[in-house]
Order: structure tokens, then sequence, then C-alpha cells
């Protein structure tokens, strides 16, 4: 295609700038064909009728005399600057019409193809007035985006040629990973303490920090009665501890292959990254330190650790664009590195894919070393396809197959587990859904138990 022809269909493909004859045009000239064909029967001279034809084309052009000029329209457009992956967002278009006459119109934002929308927005506005639109849309992926022109058509009353411009409006968008269950942990934690029957457990006597006096209760230990509060109000009043703050959590984020499979909402990546954060908002609430790592073949992203719930924004802004590496993780290098950045004792919390990380052995040698200083828990997604090949009833022979052989890959990864398990090394998978709840219960269970 030459350059000039290409230039001619952006114009017909909501680009660029031009004048397009309407669909309403279009029949017009068809039915005046019509009529002219039935008139050349009765004698009529084909002069005579493209003479008509010209005169209605030029005519049909008085109607462009009857729409704004370009530059009596101008748009503004307000966007967010930060939006969530998955989550509607409201954008407002403000376009000014400064001449006498109205319009209709219709208009293309130059949002990126990963987002949902339903363009084209059409609509009406009167001489010298401004309207402003409102449409919603949704991000699909994360990451940074630029959104840079905005694509206008529109037509005088008789809506017989259509302008065409576009408006240079440059915005910035970052997508940010859906944080709906860090609020709701915010707005009601205990939904996350009782999942899988995860309560707060008391401490051994007088471990812990002293957290305050209270009446005494039965079941308290009575080991903890403060006797001198005890004597002064007359009341037996006991003393309470927490479990200590100050730890140190460091959340591992796998972003090689098998972290892209696909999920009903998203990818692993993605409701790993979710979860990640809700863990770091538990702990940094609760005092901790937390760090983040995010590595494929390499270290990706390390945030140091730190504390304080403003560290969560320090988080966010690292790991919020990460993507799916198309190469196998490398556990061992990263844990080799980790070895060397983590010095005090902490937990080691990794979102990964189990099935694959319990066939490296290599990995194995690295975290009998770090299981003598740190805490390991890795946290995996359960593979739904390989649960429901176990529960399908076996109709048929090729179905009884498949049965058995998914039978089998989950006798092999449980017999890994296990064998990771009795070195010290727990791991857990959930459903999709429940990631964030399972991993933040036993993250709260740890702290409990004073396993650090």
């Amino acid at each position: 295609m030459t350059k000039s022809l290409k230039n001619l269909w952006d114009r017909f493909l909501f680009l660029d700038r031009g004048i397009l004859p309407t669909t309403r045009l279009i029949l017009v000239f068809l039915l005046l064909s019509i009529g002219f064909l039935v008139l050349s029967s009765f004698g009529f001279s084909w002069g005579l009728i493209i003479a008509l034809n010209l005169f209605v084309l030029f005519g049909s052009l008085v109607d462009l005399f009857f729409s704004p000029r370009k530059k009596d329209l101008s748009a503004n457009r307000k966007v967010s600057s930060e939006m969530e992956r998955g989550l509607p967002t409201l954008i407002e278009v403000e376009i000014s019409n400064n001449s006498i006459y109205g319009l209709s119109y219709r208009f293309v934002d130059g949002i990126p193809d990963s987002f949902t929308n339903s363009f084209p927005i059409k609509g009406r506005i009167s001489g010298g007035t401004t309207s402003r639109i409102t449409y919603q849309i949704e991000a699909m992926e994360r990451g940074d985006y630029q959104i840079k022109r905005l694509f206008f058509r529109y037509k005088s009353v008789l809506g017989l040629w259509e302008k065409q411009l576009t408006f240079t409006i440059e915005d910035h968008v970052k997508v940010i990973p859906d944080l709906s269950e860090t609020r709701q942990y915010l707005e009601n934690a205990q939904k996350f303490l009782l999942y899988q029957g995860v309560k707060i457990r008391k401490q051994q006597t007088g471990t812990g920090e002293f957290s305050k006096i209270r009446s005494y209760v039965v079941g308290d230990d009575p080991r903890t009665i403060n006797w001198r509060q005890t004597a002064k109000l007359h009341e037996v009043m006991t003393n309470e501890y927490e479990p200590e703050h100050g730890k140190y959590i460091t959340i591992l984020l796998d972003c090689g292959r098998m972290m892209g499979a696909e999920l009903e909402k998203g990818n692993r990546l993605e409701r790993a990254i979710e979860s990640a954060l809700t863990v770091a908002t538990a702990a940094l609430q609760n005092g901790d330190y937390v760090s983040m790592l995010a590595f494929s073949t390499n270290v990706k992203v390390f945030v140091p650790a730190g504390k304080g719930i403003t560290h969560l924004q320090t988080i966010l802004k690292a790991i919020y664009n990460v993507k799916v590496d198309a190469v196998e993780s490398n556990y061992g290098a990263v844990l080799s590195y980790l070895e060397t950045v983590q010095k005090k004792r902490s937990l080691l919390l990794m979102f990964s894919d189990v099935q694959t990380f319990v066939r490296e052995e290599s990995a194995l040698v690295y975290l009998r070393k770090l299981r003598k200083r740190h805490y390991f828990l890795m946290v995996g997604v359960e593979d739904e396809t390989l649960n429901q090949r176990i529960n399908e009833k076996p109709t048929t022979i090729q179905k009884a197959m498949l049965k058995s052989m998914a039978q089998q890959q989950m006798l092999v990864k449980k017999r890994e587990k296990q064998k990771w398990e009795n070195q010290g090394l727990m791991m857990i998978e959930a459903k999709e859904d429940k990631l964030a709840v399972t991993a933040v219960s036993y993250y709260i269970d740890i702290m409990n138990r004073n396993l650090l």
C-alpha cells in the first residue's frame, strides 16, 4: 500500500483529519441514481443526468457551512494517573464548541488495546456550550501507558458530510495490581484469621511483648496474674502479651514461565502479587519489617526491609510493573543472592508453582543452609485442571486414562512435598480466590507461635 493510500485509509479508521460522506448522503445519491435510471428510459439525456448529479453533489457541500470550524472545537481529558487492574475506572472528556452551530459527534479515545472500552461514544453538543462526557474503562494488564490522542468526528444538522479531526492530549497512566484484598484486610482483618480455623493462639507464659493489663477471665494462665494491680483494685488482674513486633518478613515473587498460567482472573503472577501486597500490609501494620524480591533467571527487583505502612508504597512502586518471563526460574541463584542480602532471621515467604519447585534438587541444597537461620514457607495456587481430572467420573476409556495420569501426578507431587517438609520447609497450596487469605492466615499463625 502506497503512502497516500495508507493516509486515506487511516482517515477512514478514525485517524488524522479529513471530510467524509455520511451514510445519509450515500443513501440520497443511491435514491437519485435509481430515479435517474428510471428517467433515462423515458428519453432523458445522460448529460442532463450527470449535470443533475453534480448539482446535488455541490449543493450538499452547503451543509459544511452550517457546521463548526475545526478551530472552534477544543477537548480536554481528565483521567486518574493511577488505576487498579481489572477494576472499572471513569474517564471524563470535556469538549467545548465555541461556534454558533450545534453538532452531532462520535469519538474514539486513544486508549491502549489492553483496556476494555465501549467506543465509539456518540452525542450532541449545542452551539456555544461545553459538554462533559464520562465513559468507563478497565485495565487488564499492569504497566505504564501513554494516552496521546483523541479522534473526533462531527456533522451538522443535515448530516450529509462528517468532519474529522484529532486532538493531541497526552496523559500518563500507571496500572497497579488490584488492591481489593488489601483494603478488605484493613477493613476487617478478622476474616483473614478465621480461614480454616486459624485463630490467635496463646503465647508461652511471659513471652512476647507486654500489651496491657486486663481483668482475669476463666482460662487465663494463673502465672500471668499481676498481683500488684490485683491488690490495688481488689480484683484479679492479669498481664496480656502479644507476639513480638519487629520481625523480618521477606516475600519472594517467582516471575518464571509457570507463573504465566492463566486463571479465572488474570494469571498466577497477578494473584501472587495481589496476595503478596496483602501479606505485606498485614506485616507492616503489625510493626514487622518487610522486604520484597522478584526473580526469574536472576533478580528483577529487590526492595530492602522497611517498617511502617508507608513502606507499602515503596514496595508497590517497585513491583507493579514486573512481568512473566518466558524462561525457567533459577531458584538456586536467587536463594544464593538472598543469603548475602538477608542476614537477620526472617520468614521467607515464596509465591511460586509448587509442582515445579519440588523438582528442583539444586534449590534444596541452598534451602538447607537458609533453614538454619530463616523459616521457609511456600504458597502456590492449586491446579484446578488436575483436581477436575481427579474428580471426574471415568465414563470412557479416555477419561479413565486421564484420571489415572492425574492421580499419578498428584501422588508424585505429594511425595516430593513430603520430602521437603521433612527438611522443615513448609509448602501449601490454595484456591485462586483464597490465596491471599491463606497466606495471611499462615503468616499470623507463624507469628503467634513464635517460630521466628
